[in-house]
Parts: structure tokens; C-alpha cells; sequence
């Protein structure tokens, strides 16, 4: 009986994982389309701005889910070691794009996209 509840936390806890990863993937995809609504659009810095603080808000939420996933089944700490890797490159992140410096702010941009996919497929 405690295996089977178990197994059943195991799969939600993954579930999460994946749907936080899948979340942030998102999330970093739009900040791309916004950032090429700044050029475009009067809205756009404010878009972007805005999906700033959600894509912040959902590298958090990977972190968290990666320490629910990892801690009650005993399974490896990789997964929270990938997620704190990105939370510390979002929050360079912000910090570039705040400081206007784009010709590091928009490869790193890329960068985590293509990592985030990356995460998203291993799960």
C-alpha cells in the first residue's frame, strides 16, 4: 500500500517538474516575441517588461518543483541543481536588461531558451 502511494507522489511530483519546465520554456518564448515588439509596437517595452517578472516568477517555480520532485522521493539533486543554474542566469538576465546592455542580453536570451527546451525533453 505505501509503495503504490509512493509511486503515485513520484509521478506528480514529475508531473510538476515537467509542467514548470514546460512553463519557463513558454514564458522565455514570448519574452523573445515581446522583445521584438519593442521594436515594432508602443507596448512593447511594457510587454516585455511585464514578461520579465513572470518568466523570474517561473524559473522560481522550477526550483521549487525540482526540490519537491527530489526531496520526499530521495531521487537525485541534479535536477535542483539545473534549476538554481537558471534561476541565477534569468537574474543575469534581468540584470543586463535592465542596464541596457543587449549585446550580452539577447545571446544569453537564446541561451536559456535553448536550455529550457533542453530541460524540457530530458523530462
Amino acid at each position: 500500500m505505501a509503495t503504490h502511494a509512493t509511486t503515485a507522489n513520484t509521478r506528480r511530483t514529475t508531473s510538476f517538474l515537467r509542467l514548470a519546465i514546460a512553463l519557463q520554456t513558454l514564458t522565455i518564448f514570448l519574452q523573445a516575441v515581446s522583445a521584438g515588439l519593442l521594436l515594432t509596437a508602443s507596448y512593447g517595452e511594457t510587454l516585455h517588461s511585464v514578461g520579465a517578472r513572470v518568466m523570474y516568477g517561473a524559473s522560481m517555480l522550477y526550483v521549487l518543483a525540482a526540490v519537491l520532485a527530489w526531496k520526499p522521493g530521495g531521487g537525485s539533486p541534479r535536477p535542483v541543481w539545473h534549476a538554481t543554474g537558471f534561476l541565477m542566469l534569468a537574474s543575469v538576465q534581468v540584470v543586463l536588461g535592465i542596464a541596457h546592455v543587449p549585446s550580452v542580453h539577447l545571446p544569453l536570451g537564446v541561451l536559456m531558451f535553448g536550455l529550457s527546451v533542453l530541460a524540457l525533453a530530458r523530462r
